[in-house]
């Protein structure tokens, strides 16, 4: 007789936090899906969040730090034609101040996605990235 795992786990419990769920309605939102983001990923981007905002990471910041991750993920090309040429110069600016102070916010959201191999080669390639 095979034996039957239960499926009452911490998460299965509790449900999904509610920092995981607003996360993953902005990767949604940033023509992301979360499936495609590998949870520890997420968990670490919730923990920076919680890094920076320490009360509590307001709501719009979501949607930003979900279009960073798109770009890095998706690269350049893909991330316009989802979002438009205004976006994509946001992103990109976002991303030429990271790379420039090198210990910012977005420089550990890039520097993760560079980790974590979930960066596009273009974009390592355009901002010469690397893990050293």
């Amino acid at each position: 007789m095979a034996q039957r795992r239960s499926s009452l786990g911490f998460l299965g419990m509790f449900g999904r936090s509610g920092d995981l769920r607003q996360l993953d309605t902005a990767l949604r939102g940033a023509d992301l899906h979360p499936a495609l983001v590998p949870e520890g990923v997420k968990l670490t981007l919730v923990n920076l969040m919680k890094d920076r905002w320490p009360d509590e990471p307001p709501p719009e910041a979501y949607p930003d730090v979900a279009r960073l991750l798109s770009y890095c993920v998706a690269g350049p090309e893909i991330f316009e034609r989802s979002h438009g040429p205004q976006q994509r110069l946001d992103v990109e600016r976002r991303i030429d101040a990271a790379v420039e102070t090198g210990d910012s916010f977005d420089a550990r959201i890039v520097l993760m996605t560079l980790h974590a191999k979930l960066i596009n080669a273009e974009v390592v390639e355009r901002y010469r990235l690397s893990a050293d």
